[in-house]
């Protein structure tokens, strides 16, 4: 298994494969269909450091959190696959969630040197793995607030790299 720790650099990115199973630590960024288009939104009118928002290097984990726990939300939700080119353009460089992503999203993946990884829905797991949070933005969406989580050994399977998918046939 490989290790890879945010903020991650292009060589990490490189290193990866479809298939890989990665154990991934370090600050992330949790969000999903309420809050990635507003992130767009704002990242395309301020600056990072107007908004408080640093995306270069990062990891953006398609979820809500709730007392409940941690758990993918399918990645493949309008809201959130149309955000994915845009997000990685500004650095994000891998994206986290479940479900098959369309062809020009795994090309705008490529294009823009990020990844994608699906996370088996083990919310309990997950849960153990994250160590602090906080409400990075957008507080009044609740438990779909944008969230800055630190976790360590989250365990991920690479599904989209290189152009590739692990849902290729």
């Amino acid at each position: 298994m490989k290790s890879i720790k945010t903020p991650l650099t292009v060589d990490d990115i490189i290193s990866l494969k479809v298939g890989d199973m990665v154990s991934l630590s370090g600050r992330i960024f949790a969000g999903r269909d309420a809050v990635l288009p507003k992130v767009v939104k704002i990242l395309t009118q301020k600056t990072p450091e107007q908004c408080g928002i640093y995306l270069e290097g990062s990891v953006i984990f398609h979820t809500a959190v709730s007392p409940a726990g941690l758990g993918p939300t399918s990645s493949n939700k309008a809201e959130i696959e149309s955000t994915i080119p845009e997000l990685s353009r500004l650095g994000v460089r891998l994206h986290l969630g479940k479900g098959a992503l369309s062809p020009e999203t795994i090309a705008a993946l490529n294009r823009f040197g990020s990844v994608y990884a699906v996370v088996p829905p083990v919310t309990a797991l997950l849960v153990s793995k994250t160590l602090t949070g906080r409400v990075a933005a957008f507080p009044e969406e609740g438990m779909e607030a944008l969230h800055e989580l630190d976790v360590v050994d989250y365990p991920i399977i690479i599904a989209a790299a290189h152009g590739s998918s692990i849902y290729d046939k």
